[in-house]
């Protein structure tokens, strides 16, 4: 069987990679999408995947990155979880996605009117505990919110408050740390815009 040429992107560094998630946000701004799920697009990726992007995410509903993106089958390496806390099954996805995949990107997406981390602020203003394990996410992201405590709009700062912390934490972790040194990863921060539906670096 002949094996065709691969359609999907292999940007050569991180700035390249970033530049073409970039432009891909753009074309969703502009309703001028080409993602592709084509069943010749499923066919092709399914003899292997070469994802150029990581995305660390949100699970909000309103958020999804494939589509923020205008990416489409096999373009992007997902992980999402509420208010993008970090944990050892993200780390370990992550750190994957660096050591066997080679993925030179790595997004850590924030949101406006960020779901867990307004309900963190409500349980830490009111000094009460969440229940069960969503009390967990409020302690991974107080940081932030002790961060930008006296910042006018506290919902917003504490957002991008906390993903520059985990930006951090994650450039700390051995694995990442030795693919961004090296570079061969980047790691950066960036929040989306539930109107406008743009991303912005930060």
């Amino acid at each position: 069987m002949t094996v065709l040429e691969s359609t999907l992107p292999h940007p050569k560094t991180p700035e390249e990679a970033l530049s073409l998630l970039l432009d891909g946000n753009r074309r969703y701004t502009h309703n001028a999408p080409h993602l592709d799920e084509s069943p010749e697009r499923r066919a092709e990726v399914a003899r292997g995947q070469h994802p150029y992007a990581m995305i660390l995410g949100c699970v909000d509903s309103r958020v999804p990155p494939e589509l923020v993106f205008d990416s489409g089958l096999g373009e992007l390496f997902v992980v999402r979880t509420a208010g993008h806390v970090l944990d050892h099954a993200v780390l370990g996805s992550l750190e994957f996605g660096v050591e066997a995949l080679k993925i030179p990107l790595l997004v850590v997406l924030g949101h406006d009117r960020c779901g867990a981390v307004k309900s963190t602020l409500e349980a830490l203003e009111k000094h009460m505990h969440a229940h069960e394990d969503i009390d967990w996410l409020v302690e991974h992201i107080k940081p932030a919110f002790e961060v930008s405590q006296h910042e006018q709009n506290l919902l917003d700062a504490t957002i991008k408050a906390h993903v520059q912390i985990t930006v951090h934490e994650l450039q700390q972790t051995p694995i990442l740390r030795e693919a961004v040194q090296q570079g061969k990863l980047k790691i950066v921060g960036a929040f989306y815009n539930l109107d406008s539906g743009k991303v912005k670096l930060l």
